[in-house]
């Protein structure tokens, strides 16, 4: 059997992508450190930059929320995403 997907809450992502900006450490070692995927970390960090940005272009920025964004929208469109698969089924009727 494989292993059970684990998830990260939304102040755990943003947390380990204000590690990897702040300290200036690769990727790879923080996610070490954390006993995560360096591919997920990487792709949080990536997801946490957009929000970054528009917080410095005049956005409104919330301390709960800074950086948290971006995981909802990208929560957002999981949910609301196709399941794998079910595109290429037809309806027979």
């Amino acid at each position: 059997m494989g292993e059970t997907r684990r998830r990260f809450d939304p102040h755990f992502r943003a947390g380990a992508a204000r590690i990897v900006r702040e300290t200036g450490k690769p990727i790879a070692q923080v996610a070490k450190d954390l006993g995560i995927n360096a591919g997920t970390l990487a792709n949080w960090v990536q997801m946490d930059q957009p929000a970054r940005e528009q917080d410095t272009n005049g956005g409104q920025r919330d301390a709960p929320s800074c950086g948290l964004r971006v995981v909802s929208a990208w929560s957002s469109a999981r949910l609301t995403s196709v399941p794998p698969g079910s595109a290429t089924k037809s309806r027979s009727g």
